[in-house]
């Protein structure tokens, strides 16, 4: 607002300047920190320069928020892909944030290691995290026990279900004609085929199928994946699907198969496709994540 004085009447007139937002604020108390500020202090430092004006009734909340969405290596549902700010440091489980600048990178980049002061000890620090971020990281671990839960379940499978079961996640993940595609072979087929899905009607593109319900530390070998190339005849695709794992030299020989098109699946792999596409599984209840669309409120004079 720009105010202009014309004899005894003041006239005020609007300009057409941009609103400076709550990261413009942010930034400028940053702009001369080396060492960084926590969000309180950096909310302190907005409310004494008069940098912005809030109106919700927890501000310091508000900063907390928009330093997380758009701070380095926080990745996040309604995280920004812009990033403005970066952890400089932690101290007491609390942590100090700066300006991201190229020229001088944090030194904090060390996901693996398990000392204070690592990447990851820094972004877990449970006074920082945003309720959306505890959100995601609580749906990680909850995920984390659903698939360790449902491959011992399918473990414990009669092998002739298990054969049926991922017939049904070929068909559910798009592969076959339609959902009657899918044909379960088993204990009739002297081959070693378990499962035949057709990609046509006519039967023409045919995929085979070899099942293996393997316990942990039971891995699938080179010798089984050659007796399944052999058993797959003149088809020319094939997936060879197991609770447990492959070995080096499976996947080595799988990987340089150029007469057939071999997709190896292991346990971890499996459990995976029958979460994303639903096979063994029901939604009890869905959340939903919303952020703020900024886009609708940009026209705000």
């Amino acid at each position: 607002m720009l105010r202009i004085l014309c004899g005894r009447e003041q006239i005020e007139v609007v300009c057409d300047m941009k609103k400076k937002t709550i990261c413009d604020a942010i930034k400028e108390v940053l702009k001369d920190e080396k060492d960084g500020l926590t969000y309180l202090e950096i909310h302190s430092q907005i409310e004494e320069k008069k940098l912005y004006e809030f109106g919700a009734k927890s501000p310091q909340a508000v900063v907390h928020s928009e330093i997380r969405r758009h701070c380095e290596d926080l990745e996040f549902p309604s995280a920004s892909p812009v990033k403005f700010f970066k952890i400089i440091r932690t101290d007491r489980n609390t942590n100090y944030y700066g300006l991201v600048d190229d020229m001088n990178p944090s030194p904090i980049k060390d996901k693996d290691s398990d000392e204070p002061g690592n990447l990851q000890y820094v972004l877990d620090i449970e006074d920082e995290l945003l309720p959306e971020e505890k959100m995601v990281q609580a749906y990680h671990r909850y995920l984390g026990d659903l698939k360790h839960s449902l491959l011992e379940k399918v473990r414990e499978c009669h092998p002739s279900f298990f054969e049926k079961l991922v017939v049904d996640l070929l068909l559910a993940m798009g592969y076959g004609c339609d959902d009657k595609s899918g044909q379960v072979i088993g204990k009739s087929h002297d081959g070693g085929i378990d499962g035949i899905i057709s990609e046509d009607k006519l039967g023409l593109n045919l995929i085979y199928i070899q099942a293996k319900r393997y316990n942990e530390g039971n891995s699938v070998g080179r010798p089984e994946i050659q007796r399944f190339i052999g058993a797959m005849q003149k088809a020319e695709k094939g997936v060879f699907i197991t609770t447990s794992k492959f070995t080096k030299e499976a996947l080595d020989f799988a990987n340089a198969e150029s007469r057939k098109h071999i997709r190896l699946i292991d346990g971890d792999s499996l459990v995976e496709l029958m979460i994303k596409h639903s096979v063994g599984l029901e939604r009890i209840k869905e959340y939903i994540v919303y952020k703020i669309d900024e886009d609708y409120f940009a026209d705000i004079s």
